[in-house]
């Protein structure tokens, strides 16, 4: 019994995960810039868990979100400029739900 390797099939497999990959982090990370743009910095409360490397105090935390807050005010963006980037972070993370929708409906309805 011999095993054969379709390596055409392996190529095209791997240059279509890879580019997936690029797709769905690329348009995350274009989001996530959007976001900020907007001045809609996102923070993130901590979370405790009994093993994590470092752990955030209250403190920290207020001392994070009060510069996330005044750095949303030294934005020199105007309003519409402003909401002009959240509508294309919204846009972005949409690209990027699809992105990964279409890959697990492509696994799903094509194997």
């Amino acid at each position: 019994m011999t095993v054969d390797i379709n390596w055409l099939a392996f190529v095209q497999v791997f240059v279509v995960a890879l580019g997936g990959a690029i797709i769905v982090v690329g348009f995350y990370a274009i989001g996530v810039r959007m976001l900020v743009r907007a001045g809609r910095v996102p923070v993130v409360a901590p979370a405790e868990f009994t093993d994590a490397i470092t752990v955030i105090t209250p403190k920290e935390a207020a001392r994070a979100e009060k510069a996330a807050a005044k750095a949303a005010k030294k934005s020199p963006l105007t309003t519409a400029q402003k909401d002009l980037a959240f509508v294309a972070a919204c846009a972005s993370f949409t690209l990027c739900g699809a992105a990964v929708l279409s890959g697990i409906l492509l696994i799903v309805f094509n194997h």
